[in-house]
């Protein structure tokens, strides 16, 4: 008899297998077990087995998570939690099985964390409804990964999905211990760690109903681009801009989200010819700054004019040069040139590849300067 057929849930070998591709691709470090890829990988067959047997059976508890705290480039830092190699494997199986029957589903103005959608489409998106628009709400939700309410996750899920074992998992890995600053385990009330595998395609659900659908029902004349919880709105006047944010602040609180008070905030971005005043003329938005530039006049004109428009953002420029100056420091002749540039050049081609997007020149000054 298939040993697949007498098992409790529709777990297969392959999907295990295929998740476990996957994951040695990503690499990534180490979890709470202390346990890398490489040594996963030098007792493969029966690790894979141990993985597939129990989510198969029911019986697959996930362990805790590692957090490790990263830089942000806006400053302070954030925490990441770092699932084990088996539970990375293991919550894959549950996203290669949930993103295509929920990706078809997800909002045109959704980028983040989308297959043939990137931070570039949606910045793209956001100049263009800038130049329509007068008003934006830039949107900050605090803490949006550690606030995600467990119960309403497992509405909206079971809301699409009534497999059992979809259902089981996916409370499990919400639940999931976390490890505090001084070593300790915590029990998870709420949230959904940021570095989890399956937690993006659970940020997009959680915000897909709490957000995205809303505002295409009741506010369909107010485009907006969300990159995960990043979120930006467009308005044609101010007034129009404070009675949405505070519909937006009533909505999302009803799904025990809050705004970030210091952060939202209304911006300005048309016409910089007018005099009036306003309290904010930028706004920053994945890692691109938009703001009044001056532009030449390609009519051949000596004069310039004002655009409001994208290029990289103050604090990524000093993110970028800190990342330098931590590997190219001219004193230390320790290192030579040939080691430095092995270092520093895979970096510096992924920044210049993402910042270089819009106002390239601005993102090459960051290296000359």
């Amino acid at each position: 008899m298939n040993e697949e057929k007498t098992k409790s849930f529709a777990v297969s070998k392959q999907m295990v297998y295929d998740s476990y591709l996957k994951v040695c691709d990503k690499k990534g470090g180490a979890g709470i077990d202390k346990e890398t890829i490489k040594m996963f990988n030098e007792n493969l067959s029966d690790n894979l087995y141990k993985i597939w047997n129990r989510m198969s059976s029911g019986s697959y508890f996930p362990p805790a998570v590692r957090t490790v705290l990263i830089p942000k480039k806006q400053g302070g830092t954030r925490p990441l939690g770092i699932p084990t190699v088996s539970d990375r494997i293991a919550q894959g199986v549950l996203k290669d099985y949930l993103e295509p029957i929920l990706e078809p589903l997800f909002h045109v103005n959704s980028f983040g964390y989308r297959r043939g959608r990137s931070a570039h489409d949606a910045l793209a998106q956001c100049q263009q409804n800038c130049i329509q628009y007068s008003w934006v709400v830039d949107l900050n939700i605090r803490g949006f990964f550690d606030n995600i309410s467990h119960e309403w996750m497992m509405k909206m899920l079971s809301h699409h999905r009534q497999e059992k074992w979809v259902l089981l998992y996916t409370e499990r890995w919400l639940k999931a211990g976390i490890e505090q600053a001084d070593g300790t385990i915590a029990a998870r009330q709420k949230g959904t760690p940021q570095g989890g595998v399956v937690s993006p395609l659970f940020a997009n659900l959680y915000l897909h109903h709490a957000f995205d659908m809303w505002m295409s029902k009741y506010f369909p004349t107010n485009p907006f681009e969300r990159y995960a919880d990043d979120i930006i709105v467009h308005c044609n006047s101010k007034d129009q801009a404070e009675q949405l944010l505070n519909s937006i602040k009533e909505r999302l609180a009803g799904f025990d989200l809050e705004l970030h008070p210091d952060k939202t905030k209304l911006v300005y971005c048309k016409n910089y010819l007018r005099k009036e005043q306003h309290a904010h003329n930028s706004f920053t938005f994945l890692s691109y700054s938009f703001q009044p530039r001056s532009k030449p006049n390609t009519f051949g004109r000596p004069d310039k004019f004002m655009v409001f428009n994208a290029a990289i953002c103050q604090n990524a420029k000093t993110f970028i040069r800190e990342r330098i100056k931590a590997v190219f420091n001219p004193r230390n002749t320790q290192v030579s040139l040939e080691e430095i540039a092995m270092k520093l050049n895979p970096k510096i081609r992924g920044w210049l590849n993402y910042y270089s997007r819009f106002n390239p020149r601005v993102a090459g000054n960051v290296f000359f300067t």
